[in-house]
């Protein structure tokens, strides 16, 4: 029992390595591409929501120098009739900016309390550009990573994951 007991206070500070561990130890372990595979909004009533609809897709890259880039898109949004960007109407217009969010950056990872925080330089939202957003319940097994979100836009938690790109 003790040994079992040391190796878990060893794992938790990040001392040794064991199968199954969740989260993160260091920055690194975020470091690479990630494609988007789910992000479900838990309303304050319980109900769940995917943001993106079923064919939502996102990419997330975090590199070595503490810089970030993050996408999400909803493929569904229609296409502009007049096919140029800056001559949609206020409806295309609304749709595409309700389909999709994308800010960069840079971020910091705390293993202690496994969140990742954002300091924003730029965002399609323009009410988070200088911003910085706090990500939490980090957890990082294999290749898969999950973290929990404040849901602004509809009040809740945000579920968000992600699968590495090898």
């Amino acid at each position: 029992m003790n040994c079992i007991v040391t190796i878990s206070a060893l794992a938790a500070l990040g001392a040794v390595s064991v199968p199954g561990a969740a989260f993160a130890q260091t920055a690194s372990d975020l470091v690479g591409t990630w494609m988007l595979v789910s992000n479900i909004n838990i309303r304050p009533d319980g109900s769940r929501i995917d943001l993106l609809g079923p064919r939502g897709t996102g990419i997330t890259i975090f590199d070595t120098h503490g810089r970030y880039a993050t996408m999400f898109i909803n493929r569904d949004v229609p296409k502009f009739a007049s096919n140029n960007r800056v001559q949609g109407t206020a409806a295309e217009n609304k749709a595409a900016v309700e389909g999709s969010l994308a800010h960069f950056g840079t971020y910091t990872y705390d293993p202690a309390t496994k969140t990742i925080n954002f300091k924003i330089e730029a965002s399609t939202y323009p009410n988070w550009t200088g911003t910085e957003q706090t990500r939490t319940t980090v957890t990082l097994t294999g290749d898969d990573l999950k973290f929990t979100a404040p849901a602004g836009s509809t009040g809740g938690t945000g579920e968000v994951g992600f699968k590495r790109v090898k």
